[in-house]
């Protein structure tokens, strides 16, 4: 496995939320709607196009912003407790914004053995945020989760849908300076 998993870059600024004003429901665009039905079509049951349908959202809008959860599972046709537990088991899912880029160190077992304190205070540090904070120009968010299943690659993070594994505070370093130039 390379340090860097293949998978898009963390998502630039997401667009507001288009509300439909008549019904307060939000609205995918074109592209993403006609995803959302493939979706339904794809999974046997509603219940298990949930965690497709939050992506989704997450994709078109950055994260899952208040009254989402509930448009989820009113489009699905499913629990609103279902909905809300998938967001609340899973550290992939933003209940708030994540600024541009979200750094989830793991923080299990194997992670912790291989540094990942050190890293996380290195992150405090250099970003001048605490765990669970973002930064006052919504650039950087850093959090601790639990296990990333990368459990021999460690100490590993997560930033948006790629993995960044066997880190040190220079490695660390060297991603904020090239994340800093692409903006």
């Amino acid at each position: 496995m390379s340090e860097e998993q293949s998978s898009p870059a963390p998502a630039e600024e997401a667009a507001q939320a288009p509300v439909d004003e008549a019904s307060g429901a939000f609205t995918f665009s074109e592209e993403r709607e006609a995803r959302f039905q493939e979706i339904v079509r794809r999974y046997p049951t509603a219940e298990s196009a949930i965690m497709p349908t939050l992506w989704l959202c997450q994709d078109e809008w950055g994260w899952l912003r208040p009254g989402m959860p509930e448009w989820v599972a009113h489009r699905l046709g499913v629990s609103l407790t279902r909905v809300y537990e998938l967001i609340t088991f899973y550290t992939m899912y933003y209940t708030e914004d994540p600024g541009r880029h979200n750094l989830q160190v793991c923080r299990n077992v194997s992670c912790h053995l291989m540094g990942a304190p050190r890293l996380v205070d290195h992150l405090r540090k250099r970003l001048g945020i605490e765990v669970g904070q973002t930064s006052p120009d919504g650039r950087w968010r850093l959090e601790v989760v639990e296990c990333l299943g990368a459990c021999g690659y460690g100490p590993m993070m997560q930033v948006g849908k790629r993995y960044y594994e066997h880190l040190t505070p220079e490695k660390v370093d060297a991603l904020i300076e090239e994340w800093s130039k692409s903006e």
